[in-house]
């Protein structure tokens, strides 16, 4: 099982009470940026490209303290930047840690081995290192514009794992992806130890250097179908580290609207309108967000432009969530996905044999983009 049943239970009561107190708007999982500076400069990335002087500023332990305090979410996900970069982390998983939150550290990895090893954290339920991944070795390392941070990463993931600590990975795909390829790249993940895996299509950041690369819906259900689908031969062992319905979402099996509140973001500015993806002004208090917020202009249903190729798994992880507690239908469908996850699909298989005779890989993706003299300029600076 990808997720322990104390955090399943944990959040299990929480939705229900949330629903049982009549509340159709509430927080699942904080998103806690304590600094947007990283130690990569990956193209589909828009939170590194502020200027300096932004990306030297931290949060305080104080201040992430006080905005899970406020939010209330029973889950903490700690992106970034690269949250190892920030002095105080340890001491602030220690705190989360006193608060019973479950906390997903997410990082690159590239300092994590060293983190261990200096002693900085110790083995919890609650501390989970979600390790960015984005596939096999060399899309990996294309992905994130440094050759060796794969090989890098594996070893982070593999001295975590030797110690007990919890770790996933999180795995973004773009336009282009080689379903072949990313399956391979499961059946590693899973030969490594990792607990689960997540996975989502890639957002659209305005401030992404790479705005070509990113995954259109229709493009989103074929890839996931080809993927996700016809799942025996040992396959079926794959575990996600995150909602069965969510998976059949980006299949297309199913329809969700957003939550864009179910996920909210407090970083260096406050708390971000209206969600992790989307940067539409700045709040103090998580109270003024869910209140001032006009969630009636966010979502696919709403025709918000920004919104009609997103399938996040921010903003409908919790939707599907949202779902499986809503009534008999919902605990159902996700009892049938959970079990039921061979996926059979002729069609799909097909595709999936055809995408082996077509050019993929790094080389293709910058003749497709025109890229290549930009990642050379990269490698260079």
């Amino acid at each position: 099982m990808a997720v322990p049943i104390s955090q399943m239970w944990t959040v299990a009561t929480y939705v229900l009470g949330q629903r049982l107190r009549g509340r159709k708007q509430y927080p699942l999982v904080l998103m806690l940026e304590p600094l947007f500076r990283c130690n990569l400069a990956c193209a589909g990335c828009g939170k590194i490209q502020y200027p300096a002087h932004i990306l030297k500023r931290d949060l305080s332990v104080e201040e992430c303290l006080k905005a899970v305090d406020e939010c209330g979410a029973p889950m903490v996900s700690i992106p970034g930047g690269e949250p190892l970069l920030h002095p105080q982390i340890a001491e602030l998983v220690r705190e989360l840690v006193k608060r019973r939150k479950y906390i997903y550290l997410c990082t690159n990895a590239l300092l994590l081995k060293e983190k261990l090893e200096a002693g900085w954290f110790t083995p919890s339920k609650y501390l989970t290192f979600s390790v960015h991944m984005d596939g096999q070795e060399e899309n990996h390392d294309f992905a994130v514009c440094r050759e060796g941070t794969y090989q890098k990463a594996i070893s982070g993931i593999r001295l975590a794992v030797e110690r007990g600590f919890r770790v996933t990975t999180n795995t973004t795909l773009f336009d282009g992806a080689d379903p072949n390829s990313v399956r391979a790249f499961f059946d590693e993940m899973m030969d490594l130890g990792v607990e689960g895996m997540m996975v989502s299509p890639g957002y659209a950041y305005d401030k992404a250097p790479d705005q070509t690369g990113f995954l259109k819906r229709k493009n989103t259900h074929e890839l996931f179908e080809m993927i996700l689908s016809n799942r025996k031969d040992g396959r079926r062992r794959w575990r996600f580290n995150q909602s069965a319905l969510f998976l059949e979402f980006l299949m297309g099996k199913r329809d969700f609207e957003c939550t864009p509140w179910g996920n909210p973001t407090y970083n260096i500015f406050g708390w971000q309108k209206p969600c992790y993806l989307l940067q539409e002004g700045y709040v103090d208090t998580f109270e003024e967000l869910m209140r001032d917020t006009q969630w009636e202009r966010y979502g696919r249903a709403s025709g918000n432009p920004k919104c009609q190729n997103c399938m996040v798994h921010c903003g409908y992880e919790p939707s599907a969530v949202d779902y499986t507690f809503s009534g008999v239908p919902g605990l159902w469908a996700t009892v049938k996905a959970m079990v039921f996850n061979t996926y059979a699909n002729p069609r799909a298989k097909r595709r999936l044999e055809e995408e082996k005779s077509k050019p993929h890989g790094p080389m293709q993706h910058l003749v497709q983009l025109g890229l290549a003299k930009d990642l050379e300029q990269r490698g260079a600076a």
